[in-house]
């Protein structure tokens, strides 16, 4: 019996769903529609196919022989996506394929199943969350075998975000299919939706404020965020610290938005409708307990439709939004002439008939009063005079508006959800909620009939991640991180060692990314505040595989403790561990620099790279916010603690925060694009 029919056969075998170590009867049936040659973005060999009976789809990727080393690696998107995502372009560390292949192994990427089994909502969210990626991962050593020969290849399982939900349940809750696991800017079990709700609550009230809390905790600043504002302000702000949120990061308050609660407040709403009549008629609740906080932001505006506009229309007008994965959320950056075919002409605006009054809008519904879509609800991400622009709506039902139905623009649901968190404490486990439980423990504010946050979590993952799993794990995470707050690493470390207990370090790593956000992209908004964590991300998936492959065991994880919600990491490298360098930076000697114009500057950096983890490949610099960092030191070859001195004159007045970026590799290659670790050093500059 060949591969192909042993596969088909033990899956057959199952009469029921998989157990987590045999394989799956769901996808008894592979099949190849493609198998070719190509040569970008370099030389491999690509087979396409899928299983029978079901809509999941898979792309494997192969090396040429004597590149390969016994070993794959399989993305895991946040939510059931497509399976030809590599082959969309990329460049440098952002490419995916070209880094699996550089790094020995084969890569594999599938749609999750396909959308009809994704997330909150589905009949069966295990298909979606880890069965179809599985089944992908196990077909995959069959065509490995067949071209390669050999030992069974390891596995390599990783994703960001919702994809580290993904990435755990697929480890956690299977057994044989994947030798290790990197998930990264992982959330916990209570993330959805607090982590977007008490931000949006920040968001709306210190909306005016941001410019001096950001100056205040910004290098030379006062470092108290919390002067100067009501105690309102001041109570949102600390609400939102002590839940997790890193004030650092508030630098981007105009562009971050909702961000993911533009796609869960559908299924926030689905699960607990009664919360957003309660918020503004019962006690206990902000909007009926504060009306006055609410003066001059609720929006019920009635009015009527004037006029639709489908994608292509809006991309005439240049009305450009942004979408994810085709989909009007809110989220990314694009435009509607991204939307091609069929999406194009979906109706995604409408202009009416009296513009609404002006409000600091973060999202609300447009409630159809009248005609053929009476008493449905579409969800607005923004609005632009008297037009407004759809978020994540039903196509069918949008389609069904016309001129003259009458509908209400309301951002009554959308302010209530602000303060949802208070009425989801969980356990005590959940220190970021203490702010909300009385010296008994008990819940200051009414409590919601169940939890959001894990219904939510088991949609994506499958279960909810206990830290039983077989093999080993690198969990990368951001310190600036305004998605998955720095603490949910240390959540499921908790949960990692209670399973394993002593032998943890034996499985398990933890490395914090200072400086480094949510998005897995090379391209940074603000280059001279915040780098990439991608470096740390290859470097971990290089280092599991060593670890599992040779038992050589990685550099220690990142030393932290957690102090009112915020991580807080050493200042030197020796003690701070884990693989990132740690950038120390002064301006003639401190954090902050006073001159008058045309006075130079000194600057003196150290770069020093953790133990075993490398050595520093380059020194870089950015005097005046360009964010290009067009000057360099020379950096010793090998060296693990870099020194550099420069001084720089300043013409013109104004406030800088000239930035030092500290580069190292563990091989100590320079040019290479891959693991690639990046850190900053920053100071202030005044010149009068």
């Amino acid at each position: 019996m060949g591969p192909v029919a042993a596969y088909a056969a033990d899956a057959q075998a199952s009469a029921s769903a998989p157990s987590a170590s045999v394989p799956d009867p769901l996808f008894s049936q592979p099949y190849i529609d493609i198998d070719e040659w190509r040569d970008a973005p370099v030389r491999h060999r690509y087979v396409h196919g899928g299983f029978k009976g079901t809509d999941t789809r898979f792309s494997v990727y192969l090396p040429p022989k004597a590149q390969y080393q016994g070993r794959f690696f399989q993305h895991l998107t946040p939510a059931p996506d497509n399976e030809n995502l590599a082959q969309r372009p990329a460049a440098g560390e952002e490419n995916k394929l070209a880094f699996a292949l550089s790094s020995g192994g084969y890569f594999v990427e599938t749609n999750g199943g396909g959308p009809a089994v994704a997330g909150f909502g589905s009949k069966d969210p295990t298909i979606g969350a880890y069965r179809a990626n599985a089944a992908a991962a196990r077909y995959s050593r069959v065509i490995a075998l067949e071209m390669y020969g050999g030992k069974r290849p390891y596995g390599y399982v990783y994703g960001g975000s919702g994809g580290a939900y993904r990435t755990i349940g697929s480890f956690e809750n299977t057994r044989g299919v994947w030798d290790g696991a990197v998930p990264y800017v992982l959330g916990s079990s209570m993330a959805i939706p607090n982590a977007f709700s008490v931000r949006m609550h920040a968001m709306r009230l210190l909306k005016d404020r941001f410019p001096q809390i950001l100056d205040a905790v910004e290098p030379g600043g006062s470092g108290d965020p919390y002067a100067g504002l009501t105690a309102e302000q001041a109570g949102a702000l600390r609400e939102v610290t002590r839940m997790g949120f890193p004030p650092q990061s508030w630098f981007g308050w105009k562009t971050m938005g909702i961000h993911g609660f533009a796609a869960l407040y559908g299924g926030v709403v689905m699960a607990d409708p009664g919360y957003f009549t309660d918020f503004w008629t019962k006690p206990g609740y902000y909007g009926f307990d504060h009306p006055e906080s609410f003066a001059g932001a609720r929006l019920q505006h009635r009015t009527t439709v004037a006029e639709a506009f489908t994608a292509a229309d809006a991309a005439r007008m240049g009305l450009n939004t942004r979408l994810v994965n085709g989909t009007v959320t809110g989220n990314v950056d694009d435009s509607y002439a991204a939307l091609q075919g069929d999406a194009a002409k979906h109706v995604v605006a409408f202009r009416l008939a009296a513009a609404p009054p002006p409000v600091d809008f973060l999202g609300g519904d447009l409630i159809v009063l009248s005609g053929a879509a009476k008493g449905a609800r579409l969800t607005v991400s923004r609005i632009d005079g008297d037009k407004v622009i759809l978020g994540i709506v039903d196509p069918a039902v949008a389609a069904r508006l016309a001129a003259g139905d009458e509908v209400q623009l309301d951002n009554s649901n959308f302010l209530a959800a602000q303060t949802y968190h208070r009425h989801q404490v969980p356990g005590p486990e959940f220190t970021a909620w203490d702010q909300f439980r009385g010296p008994d423990g008990k819940p200051l504010y009414p409590q919601r009939p169940m939890l959001l946050g894990p219904l939510f979590t088991k949609a994506t993952a499958g279960s909810v991640p206990e830290g039983n799993f077989d093999g080993k794990m690198i969990l990368v995470e951001s310190l600036w991180d305004r998605e998955a707050f720095p603490w949910s690493a240390d959540w499921y470390r908790a949960r990692v060692q209670k399973h394993f207990g002593a032998a943890t370090d034996d499985h398990f790593r933890l490395w914090y990314t200072d400086h480094a956000l949510h998005g897995d992209n090379t391209q940074q908004e603000d280059p001279t505040r915040t780098v990439s964590y991608l470096g740390v991300l290859h470097q971990a998936l290089r280092d599991v595989a060593q670890w599992v492959e040779k038992g050589t065991p990685p550099p220690a994880s990142t030393s932290y403790r957690i102090d009112d919600g915020q991580v807080v990491i050493p200042a030197a490298a020796a003690a701070r561990k884990g693989v990132q360098p740690v950038v120390a930076l002064t301006a003639n000697g401190g954090a902050r620099a006073e001159i008058t114009r045309g006075q130079a500057v000194t600057f003196v950096g150290t770069i020093t790279v953790p133990p075993g983890a490398g050595s520093v490949v380059g020194a870089r610099w950015d005097f005046e916010g360009s964010g290009a960092f067009a000057d360099s030191s020379p950096v010793a070859k090998g060296a693990q603690t870099v020194r550099v001195t420069v001084t720089h004159r300043f013409e013109t007045p104004g406030t800088y925060f000239p930035a030092l970026l500290g580069t190292s590799q563990r091989q100590g290659d320079a040019n290479t694009p891959y693991a690639r670790i990046q850190n900053l050093g920053r100071v202030r500059v005044v010149v009068k």
